[in-house]
């Protein structure tokens, strides 16, 4: 498997007020992400996640070390736009990526600027729209979907681009749970069956644990990284850091610590009512 996105001794701070000390976000960050793969980055407020998720699409640039994109150093400038045709960006609140008054014409408005010929426009608009569930919706108005289906529409309007990677930055955040669940199988589909390298920056634990890797930031570097069953076992370790585990880790967490034995690895629902069930039976 070839690597979509690699990170080599990063460096970067933002600017500092008056009289502030200018504080960096990264130093010397080492990352590879795979193409194909589907990686959550967790971690609280501040600690990077988003800052992360704009240096893969170049939107912010190193101040030390290098980024790589599909093989391409985000500091040339020759190749920005190639960049940032690869990897699509999809961030919290989906009405700032609403231009147009109908769904399809939203869908078609980065095509058209990227000089993509008519007819090509038109297959790349009911394809993508077709991949979020959404064609059915083409000539309605954006303002008149539910916060889900403007999340979608905004994820089409990324697919018609034809990127390689599609970085979601928080993407669910504005959402009810119903919300959630639509853009939560939309990007599985498109990772499963597309192959679109899928970066989900969350704080859902929920979310994080239907991944197939989870990098947990805190203060600016990799605190753990694995599978969502090695990351979240980890249960102290999470919780010094501040952050919250998946509420099945929880709950067999503390029966553990009454001096039980559960497995912190069951991180479903399923998988939970499972291992309390035999635990039961014991």
């Amino acid at each position: 498997m070839s690597i979509a996105i690699e990170t080599k001794d990063l460096h970067f701070s933002y600017p500092a007020r008056d009289g502030e000390t200018m504080l960096p976000v990264f130093r010397d960050l080492d990352l590879q992400i795979q193409e194909g793969s589907f990686v959550a980055v967790l971690g609280h407020n501040g600690c990077g996640k988003s800052t992360l998720a704009k240096h893969f699409n170049a939107i912010l640039l190193p101040e030390g070390g290098s980024v790589h994109v599909f093989g391409r150093d985000t500091a040339n400038e020759e190749l920005l736009l190639e960049i940032r045709r690869t990897v699509g960006m999809v961030f919290q609140n989906p009405d700032n990526q609403m231009v147009a008054n109908v769904v399809e014409e939203d869908v078609a408005f980065a095509p058209e600027n990227l000089g993509v010929p008519s007819p090509e426009i038109r297959k790349r608009v009911d394809a993508a729209l077709k991949a979020v569930g959404m064609y059915d919706y083409r000539r309605h108005a954006p303002h008149l979907l539910s916060g889900g289906q403007k999340q979608r529409i905004a994820i089409a309007g990324v697919i018609a681009m034809e990127p390689r990677c599609i970085v979601l930055d928080e993407p669910t955040a504005m959402l009810d749970p119903h919300g959630r669940e639509e853009v939560m199988q939309t990007i599985e589909r498109l990772n499963r069956e597309q192959g679109i390298t899928v970066i989900l920056i969350t704080h859902h634990m929920t979310e994080a644990i239907r991944a197939q890797r989870v990098i947990v930031m805190h203060e600016g570097a990799v605190l753990t990284d694995g599978t969502p069953k090695e990351v979240f076992v980890q249960v102290e370790l999470l919780k010094n850091a501040g952050l919250a585990v998946p509420a099945t880790t929880e709950l067999l967490f503390h029966l553990n610590r009454q001096g039980h034995s559960l497995p912190l690895d069951a991180l479903s629902i399923e998988e939970c009512a499972q291992a309390l069930c035999a635990w039961a039976k014991a």
